[in-house]
């Protein structure tokens, strides 16, 4: 038989939210507020959409359109990141496949410009959508994504999620198959990710270029292997 859950309780549904760190907030995505700014960050960078459902965009109505679309989407929750050194957003990240009874969701179509990729804001941003759906209660975040896509596979493991394999021939994309590489991480794991997440943030970890003097995954290997 397999073991009860003890005092289980389903999460409570997700919902627009803002989430506010150091270097980044996160706030709901809206093409009044935002497109303009996305059109800016991602014109010119075709490449960015290559792992995507949608895109890419020859004009700005098009982006305008698309990003209308998503903030109305019912089966999804979608967040622009808008780092703190600029104010503009310069990508977006939604809570999609949520099943709170089940204390179930992933976070998924990201989309990070390329002044958004590689940087702490970009990192927190992930942080931060991880941290919240934690404290709501939920038990399992999901990673997935292209097994084709091996930055978005590295991407999941530096965060501290785990591989859980693939499911071949999983999805249709822009009319090509898509296998899947799915990962997780669970409540339970939680605490230890935070911890890393939350030392890696500390300013003292960057110097004065802004360049970390410790990794991500180093400092959670070196938390790991601590024995007090």
């Amino acid at each position: 038989m397999p073991a009860l859950t003890a005092n289980w309780k389903p999460a409570p549904p997700l919902s627009p939210v803002v989430l506010r760190g150091c270097h980044v907030t996160l706030e709901p995505l809206n093409a009044e507020r935002h497109a303009a700014a996305f059109w800016q960050a991602v014109s010119g960078h075709d490449e960015l959409w290559t792992w995507m459902a949608g895109g890419p965009y020859s004009t700005e109505t098009d982006l305008r359109r698309a990003i209308a679309e998503k903030q109305t989407a019912t089966g999804a929750v979608f967040l622009a990141i808008v780092p703190a050194e600029t104010g503009q957003a310069a990508g977006w990240a939604s809570y999609m496949r949520m099943e709170p009874a089940h204390g179930a969701v992933e976070i998924g179509n990201i989309l990070l410009s390329p002044a958004l990729q590689r940087t702490t804001a970009a990192t927190e941003a992930l942080y931060r959508m991880a941290c919240h759906v934690f404290e709501l209660g939920y038990r399992r975040l999901e990673w997935k994504c292209n097994e084709e896509n091996l930055p978005s596979r590295r991407a999941a493991l530096r965060l501290g999620f785990t591989f859980e394999g693939i499911f071949r021939q999983h999805m249709v994309i822009k009319g090509r198959n898509r296998n899947t590489a799915w990962f997780s991480m669970l409540d339970r794991e939680w605490p230890a990710r935070k911890r890393a997440f939350e030392a890696w943030l500390v300013p003292g970890n960057f110097d004065g270029d802004g360049r970390q003097r410790q990794s991500l995954q180093e400092i959670a290997a070196e938390q790991s292997s601590f024995k007090p």
